[in-house]
């Protein structure tokens, strides 16, 4: 059954299932109701002459610029081809597919004056998997995506270039082979497209989606290193975490004691220490306070894939066009900014607890590096310095976009979001925290298997299937092998969103 959008109740689960699991998509009749009456305002308005930015002037700084009504076709197409100049790599198809996704969402709610017949062509491309090729540089993510959208739209009207069926051509010949007839642009439309903060908010959407499952597998792999590190669950009680009051630390400790239980690894008290260091004393403070951001991010972002935020905004019922400001990133920008460093610290003391297994001097007796035969063999010390790398280089990626801004439009457009960079940096900081935790967990098996053939406890139900499901993949070693394809396996398990599944199917629903 196809999502059915209206503007108002698109849900991040849905945007993943369009952008990844190739749903379909169609417009409630509510929505294409609101699409038409929009329409027709434009329509009457153009009919009357009246001076509207983007139906009757040009853009920018060319806003006292009247535009003819005999060259309106031609202001909106020359639009969306001088604005196309993005630049590097393209997009990922999933953050296009979920950008095409909320364009379409955005311009249901009956406030942009584009024709119905324009969006469904949008939506016909989306669910023929006509996908345009969009560069991923080029956004200041102020007036909005225009760079990026103005390559999206490239297609609808046969130019520029798009992926059908897995291979690249030209826009032409993907919308030929769908099946979809190219469009001209009526007056409003080419605005109506490219003026919102699509692009940041697919990818950044995607991202967010990933985090609230990474900030959950995260505490898995916490769990099973506090088992490998005889981990002292008293830290834990709720009692602790009730009397600061912060939901996600909460949360965080309550999912321990979720996982640990049943542990003869990890338990209340330890006979030979009092606590134990900070990355597993403090983990529901630490994760927590990352939980608590990732949900704002979410939040945020909830909104936002339900907002309109073109200019100018129609409004058929008052009788006005309002030329304001929607297309700003700045709510984005900063939200990605927070989700990129909240990540980031995920992946800085998964790292720390690494090392603390590969320690002989912080392990609790576990032989160095988790070599069984140390010396000839190096066992995980290099793993070590590639979760290392990999923390280091999230500090960079973590400098927040969003304190910058340049002035473009002649000055017109005098301050800029950089929404679009946040984003991607957020993802780039997020593909990492999925290695570096994946390296923790691969870290933690070989630790837990020495542990175990030594006799020396037995996990809990819920760490003991994450165990397992890891072992399906990657064997604990007594000699080196080669490395990289276990870390490997372990990053594809997180990215598959494999992990939690493993542990709630044994201990319930986590937090």
């Amino acid at each position: 059954m196809a999502i059915m959008i209206d503007g108002k109740s698109l849900t991040l689960s849905q945007v993943a299932a369009v952008a990844r699991g190739y749903e379909k998509v169609e417009l409630t009749d509510e929505a294409k109701a609101a699409v038409r009456k929009a329409r027709d305002y434009v329509e009457k308005k153009l009919a009357e002459g009246a001076v509207i930015y983007g139906l009757t002037t040009g853009f920018g700084k060319f806003s006292d610029t009247f535009i003819p009504a005999d060259e309106t076709a031609e202001l909106q197409r020359n639009l969306i081809i001088s604005h196309s100049c993005g630049m590097g790599e393209p997009l990922p198809t999933e953050a296009v597919r979920a950008a095409m996704l909320l364009r379409c969402n955005a311009l249901s709610r009956g406030h942009s004056g584009i024709r119905l017949s324009t969006i469904q062509t949008l939506l016909n491309m989306l669910n023929a998997g006509v996908h345009p090729i969009i560069p991923e540089k080029g956004s200041l993510g102020a007036s909005g995506d225009l760079a990026p959208l103005s390559h999206m739209v490239l297609v609808m009207l046969g130019e520029g270039e798009a992926e059908y069926n897995g291979v690249r051509m030209s826009g032409r010949e993907a919308m030929d082979k769908a099946g979809i007839p190219v469009i001209e642009l009526a007056a409003k439309e080419g605005l109506a497209l490219i003026n919102g903060t699509q692009i940041m908010t697919a990818v950044g959407s995607l991202a967010v989606i990933d985090a609230l499952d990474l900030m959950k597998t995260a505490d898995i792999a916490a769990a099973l290193t506090a088992e490998a590190q005889f981990g002292i669950k008293a830290a834990f009680d709720h009692k602790v975490h009730d009397v600061r009051g912060h939901q996600g630390q909460k949360d965080t400790a309550a999912n321990l004691l979720t996982l640990l239980e049943g542990s003869t690894l990890a338990k209340r008290t330890q006979p030979n220490k009092v606590q134990d260091a900070y990355v597993i004393r403090c983990v529901p403070q630490i994760h927590g306070a990352s939980r608590d951001a990732i949900r704002y991010v979410a939040e945020a972002v909830s909104r936002e894939i339900n907002a309109v935020t073109d200019n100018p905004i129609i409004f058929p019922d008052e009788d006005e066009v309002i030329s304001g400001g929607n297309f700003h990133g700045q709510p984005m920008a900063l939200a990605f900014d927070f989700l990129g460093i909240a990540v980031s610290e995920l992946a800085n003391v998964s790292e720390r607890r690494t090392e603390r297994m590969v320690n002989p001097a912080l392990s609790y007796g576990l032989p160095a590096f988790l070599a069984k035969h140390g010396g000839v063999n190096s066992g995980f010390m290099i793993a070590q310095y590639s979760a290392a790398s990999m923390v280091s280089e999230n500090k960079v990626y973590a400098h927040p976009a969003s304190v910058d801004s340049i002035p473009s439009s002649a000055n017109q457009e005098d301050h800029v979001s950089m929404g679009t960079t946040a984003a991607r940096k957020a993802r780039m900081i997020l593909d990492n925290a999925q290695k570096v935790i994946g390296i923790e967990l691969v870290t933690a098996h070989q630790a837990l298997w020495l542990r175990t053939e030594a006799g020396e406890g037995e996990m809990a139900p819920a760490t003991r299937a994450v165990y397992d499901l890891i072992d399906s993949r990657i064997k604990a070693n007594e000699y080196d092998v080669v490395m990289y394809p276990n870390l490997k396996a372990a990053d594809e398990l997180i990215k598959a969103h494999a992990v939690v599944p493993a542990a709630e199917k044994v201990c319930g629903a986590l937090k």
